[in-house]
């Protein structure tokens, strides 16, 4: 069985202001011993599960993302692969990522991790300027980022991506242009630039002073497309809504969830999503799965004691465990396919779900490429990059 691995290290030193991620916060110092042999430990028990449930997985693809997986430490990740490598197949030109954050990207640990197989990083810069990663809350400022991304290099990383955000309190387009610059002058395979989200409950949200000094959506539209003009004039393609990347340096696991592959996904607030196996879930799981459509999806509890206690009484993967149908797959493999930039086959998505997406929705698509959102052609169906700007609403009139 072939699927992508990915491992959710949940340490950070401290929460940023606008992240409603699952994480927990350590304070400097990272997570206490116990606290993260805890999680080894639970983290173990859960590939001895689905190494049971669906054996000797051929991984081409393996993301460790967070949190911050930089913080757990070269002896922790050491662990980690050991028990990987013991459980599944990493095939020999997987694409190994470590996701890392400037102030724990020391060189030490970055040698460490090429030394065990990381072959791709993807640094968390999110600005090269002070004042808005201060209002972040990010806990480095751009000197660390610059010397991260030389550190990298000297330990060997030929495959670099840089997390950029734009759309920031206090931003303006030019200023958001002139951070793409730095960051192209720096050199890396890879750019992921999304655009700030005030995510209720967060620091940011309540922040009176920040959210006025938000651009407005003109000058956010700005910065996405002006943005997208300027990476792909200096040799990026735009493959996904958010990312961009040199020829041949697309994030192959990104593409893999895009494509709807399977995932094997460990650690707490994790998702996987797999065909049918002979699993070892509740009995009414079992009959769900014979009767579904032969994929089934789970998220592990996103609280780190909750998923030790479920994963370590022996329930890994059983909690919110849905089997997919062929409507929810269908209206999935459009959205994904249309946020990539070589959109929807109609012809492979018509055959697989019986779905004509072009003749189904004639008069839609035509408004569309009329207003220069959305172009079918070769059999393909994709957004423009204007299309991209309104993505979520194309697709969900589309996949209704």
């Amino acid at each position: 069985m072939r699927a992508s691995l990915y491992v959710h290290a949940p340490f950070c030193r401290a929460k940023c202001r606008y992240c409603a991620f699952f994480s927990a916060p350590t304070g400097p110092a990272g997570p206490a011993p116990g606290e993260l042999s805890r999680y080894l430990t639970a983290l173990e028990a859960e590939m001895d599960a689905q190494a049971a449930a669906f054996g000797r997985v051929s991984a081409p693809t393996l993301f460790f993302g967070g949190g911050t997986p930089s913080l757990l430490g070269q002896d922790a990740l050491a662990r980690i692969f050991a028990a990987l490598r013991q459980r599944f197949e990493l095939l020999p030109d997987a694409e190994a990522t470590l996701e890392a954050n400037p102030e724990s990207a020391t060189p030490e640990l970055l040698a460490a991790a090429r030394a065990l197989g990381v072959n791709r990083l993807s640094l968390g810069v999110q600005s090269l300027d002070d004042a808005l990663l201060a209002r972040l809350g990010r806990p480095h400022d751009a000197a660390q980022a610059r010397a991260a991304f030389a550190a990298a290099r000297a330990a060997g990383f030929a495959n670099i991506g840089l997390d950029l955000i734009f759309g920031l309190p206090g931003q303006g387009v030019e200023h958001w242009l002139d951070t793409l610059r730095q960051a192209i002058g720096l050199g890396p395979e890879h750019l992921s630039c999304y655009g700030l989200t005030i995510e209720p409950g967060t620091p940011l949200a309540g922040d009176e002073a920040a959210l006025s000094a938000l651009p407005d959506e003109d000058a956010q539209a700005e910065m996405f497309l002006r943005g997208s003009e300027l990476l792909r004039a200096a040799g990026y393609t735009h493959y996904e809504i958010s990312n961009f990347a040199r020829p041949g340096r697309q994030c192959r696991h990104n593409l893999s969830c895009w494509r709807g592959e399977d995932v094997l996904a460990f650690g707490p607030a994790a998702v996987s999503t797999m065909g049918v196996s002979t699993r070892g879930v509740s009995p009414v799981g079992v009959s769900a799965m014979a009767a579904g459509a032969g994929r089934t999806r789970w998220a592990n509890p996103a609280d780190l004691a909750a998923w030790e206690a479920l994963v370590l009484s022996g329930q890994a993967g059983q909690a919110g465990c849905d089997v997919l149908d062929d409507a929810t797959q269908a209206r999935e493999a459009l959205m994904l396919a249309l946020r990539t930039a070589e959109g929807l086959d109609v012809a492979a998505h018509a055959r697989r779900f019986g779905v004509d997406v072009p003749a189904r929705h004639a008069a839609l698509l035509e408004q569309l490429e009329r207003a220069g959102l959305a172009e079918l052609s070769g059999g393909r169906l994709c957004l423009t990059t204007e299309g991209m700007l309104v993505s979520n609403s194309v697709i969900r009139a589309l996949a209704f």
